[in-house]
């Protein structure tokens, strides 16, 4: 599964959303039994994966050629608990979770080219 770049973007987008569980799952006992030291641990559990979901979203864009607008909605799903899972969904009945057969231009190759123009 970790073997390709839709298989590390499934991998971080379902860790996303469970860390979002375990948040909430935190902030219920926080705020109903008064224990804050769960949300103080899934808390920080969240921030990484959701750092690094949004991380693996801007790398696999460009490999797996999202159009900017799918990008748009990959960073945008990270906001709401359980988006990421929902984008996961869509993305892969779309389509969008394919990757390409023929490596043709990417955004990263695009960048390079330019960057070798201007020097």
């Amino acid at each position: 599964m970790l073997r390709t770049y839709v298989g590390w973007f499934r991998f971080v987008a379902i860790a996303e959303a469970v860390s979002w569980a375990g948040l909430l799952v935190a902030m219920m006992f926080k705020y109903g039994l008064g224990e804050p030291l769960g949300v103080t641990i899934f808390g920080w559990v969240h921030g990484a994966v959701f750092t690094g979901y949004v991380i693996t979203s801007l790398l696999v864009s460009s490999p797996l050629r999202w159009r900017f607008l799918v990008l748009v909605l990959a960073l945008a799903a990270s906001v709401p608990p359980f988006g990421s899972i929902a984008f996961e969904r869509w993305a892969l009945r779309r389509g969008w979770l394919e990757m390409p057969e023929e490596p043709g231009p990417n955004l990263w190759n695009r960048v390079t080219w330019t960057l070798r123009e201007l020097n």
